[in-house]
């Protein structure tokens, strides 16, 4: 059984730095075994997955625990609301693990696991059974690159490129970098928050993000920062040791009912982030993913509580956009009012959106750009 909290020494500190994995929810008992049961039944469609490190991170006592709604699965998420491809990735999937969405930027799948399952995750469809949009071989992925010139930006993501061997992770990386016109690596990863011994314990790790960071180019860690709470003293001295190894870090997360969706942890995620040297890049609407119905928040709520957020928050902390990564692109909520929503084509699929403002109907319901009315 897994009572909560990692092993600990006399002194208090952990037991070991190789922490372990629970991947059975009939193994939590510090919840009751009638609802380990039901929760069966939810982890049976959508995996679950969560460290000995991060899970001990929960005040079990609180039943709305915001690190609990983040790792445990809830009942609610066998609402039939939403779609597994919520934002049609597979319209952008060129060849097998690689998506080619904006010019610039090709998006790599190079893994089918991360160290905790969010149970909101919009890509949870790759941590199911059968699911085959990894790349397997890096090959195709790399030639791809190396033939389309306009592809100076390469995102790693999946699943979390951390979880790669750090001699398959350094044979990725240094052959992105071979590739004359790609100018920047961004690697997509929650394991400053579910397990910072990755970075701090991982010398061959350290090594490759030094070699890859410098005046030439740098390793972007792109984190995945939802709650204050998930910056603990390792987590930020595994996001320090990332800075003084060259690498940039940035956080993004979107909004989350149960976890985020108040002005005030907004406020101090953001200044958190920003004064650990992660600053908020993107706060995003929740995806209409297939069983996300009871974690999404309005879009009107959202933007107010966004707005509340940063209008406490210092200079640094409020560089923040809000977006939803549609289909059609990156859309900036930019303002609301009595009347409407105000949108902005941050980014777009087809250049002719590329700045392109759209007003919308205000609709309080709203969850997504799909359920807004054009003026």
């Amino acid at each position: 059984m897994y009572h909560g909290r990692p092993p600990a020494s006399a002194d208090g500190g952990c037991e070991t730095r190789r922490i372990g994995y629970v991947r059975d929810v009939s193994l939590l008992d510090r919840i009751p075994a009638d609802e380990r049961a039901r929760l069966e039944r939810v982890a049976a469609h959508f995996n679950f997955k969560a460290s000995d490190y991060y899970l001990g991170l929960i005040d079990w006592s609180d039943p709305h625990d915001p690190i609990r709604a983040l790792i445990i699965p809830s009942e609610a998420e066998l609402s039939e609301f939403g779609a597994l491809d919520a934002s049609n990735e597979a319209s952008n999937t060129v060849i097998p693990g690689l998506q080619h969405k904006y010019a610039d930027t090709a998006l790599v799948l190079c893994v089918e696991a991360c160290a905790g399952y969010c149970r909101y995750c919009f890509r949870k469809r790759i941590f199911m059974r059968d699911a085959d949009e990894v790349a397997r071989d890096f090959g195709p992925a790399l030639a791809y690159i190396a033939d389309h010139t306009e592809v100076t930006d390469v995102l790693l993501t999946g699943g979390d490129p951390l979880l790669l061997s750090t001699p398959r992770l350094a044979g990725l990386l240094r052959a992105i970098r071979d590739i004359p016109h790609v100018r920047t690596v961004r690697i997509g990863t929650k394991m400053p928050a579910f397990n910072p011994y990755r970075l701090l314990d991982d010398t061959d790790l350290q090594e490759l993000l030094a070699e890859q960071s410098g005046p030439g180019g740098r390793v972007y860690l792109m984190c995945h920062f939802d709650h204050p709470r998930e910056f603990t003293e390792l987590a930020i001295e595994a996001v320090d040791l990332a800075l003084r190894l060259g690498v940039v870090c940035a956080n993004q997360c979107p909004i989350i009912a149960g976890v985020n969706d108040d002005a005030d942890v907004l406020r101090e995620l953001f200044e958190t982030a920003a004064s650990v040297g992660c600053p908020q890049y993107y706060l995003f609407q929740c995806r209409p993913t297939r069983g996300n119905e009871s974690f999404a928040v309005p879009i009107v709520r959202a933007w107010e509580l966004f707005s509340r957020a940063r209008e406490g928050a210092s200079g640094l902390a409020r560089r923040v956009r809000y977006c939803m990564s549609h289909e059609t692109g990156k859309i900036e909520v930019v303002g609301v009012d009595d009347d409407h929503i105000y949108l902005r084509y941050h980014r777009a699929k087809d250049p002719a959106d590329h700045d392109r403002i759209v007003v919308c109907e205000r609709d309080d319901d709203a969850v997504w750009f799909d359920d807004l009315t054009r003026v």
